[in-house]
């Protein structure tokens, strides 16, 4: 494996399956799309058609606000919540924010630092609190694209069934919607407390998300000690 692929191999192959899986959802959409149009009396679409409508995208979109919220209110909850025992976990006594020095920053930057943990002010603010916010823009734009495209969907069965159409504010307010995303939440944040408490107990041999094979359970974020 070239030094160039192995050392970013673990993005690469995340990346490789995300297509993957995206390419073969748009594949299965397609064709139950397909098939409730001829069952309805009405023309199949073509697969540049499908990938662009609101079928397909409310059904990404209302995955992906699922994901980034999970990671988003992880990392907000790891700042200050501890899980003892759990290497998902910071060290009880260790909540909070840090000092400049643990952070490496302003004065205490070291050669190879980003240029924004060097320097004072705004820039450091953002940088130092940059992963979340870009972990809650995507939630935030992920949950309105999952939103307009829903409300799209939404109103076109409403039209097949005589039924009145609903605004945005409506449909963001209805059971439907709520149904939809609340699905997903749900299962995003089990599987994410799952993974912290089970990490205290269980143990995965040469992965960076377990603890050493060894390392009596009590112990916590035991990586560099």
């Amino acid at each position: 494996m070239l030094p160039k692929v192995r050392n970013h191999a673990l993005s690469i192959f995340f990346g490789v399956i995300f297509v993957g899986a995206l390419f073969g959802q748009s594949l299965a959409g397609l064709a139950v799309f397909n098939e409730q149009q001829v069952s309805h009396g009405a023309s199949a679409v073509s697969y540049l058609d499908f990938i662009s409508s609101s079928d397909f995208v409310v059904d990404v979109a209302e995955n992906w606000q699922s994901e980034y919220l999970q990671f988003f209110l992880f990392i907000l909850a790891t700042i200050w919540l501890v899980q003892k025992g759990s290497p998902e976990s910071k060290k009880p006594d260790d909540e909070g924010v840090d000092s400049d020095e643990e952070q490496l920053v302003g004065r205490f930057a070291q050669y190879g630092s980003p240029h924004w943990a060097k320097v004072g002010g705004w820039r450091q603010v953002v940088y130092s609190n940059s992963l979340l916010i870009v972990m809650g823009a995507i939630f935030l734009l992920s949950w309105w694209a999952q939103s307009v495209a829903g409300v799209v969907v939404y109103n076109d069965e409403q039209l097949q069934h005589g039924e009145p159409e609903l605004t945005w504010f409506s449909y963001v307010a209805s059971a439907d919607f709520w149904n939809r995303t609340l699905q997903n939440w749900q299962s995003e944040f089990l599987a994410v407390g799952s993974m912290v408490a089970f990490s205290i107990y269980l143990r995965q041999r040469g992965s960076s998300e377990s603890k050493p094979v060894g390392t009596p359970h009590h112990e916590t974020a035991t990586e560099g000690e």
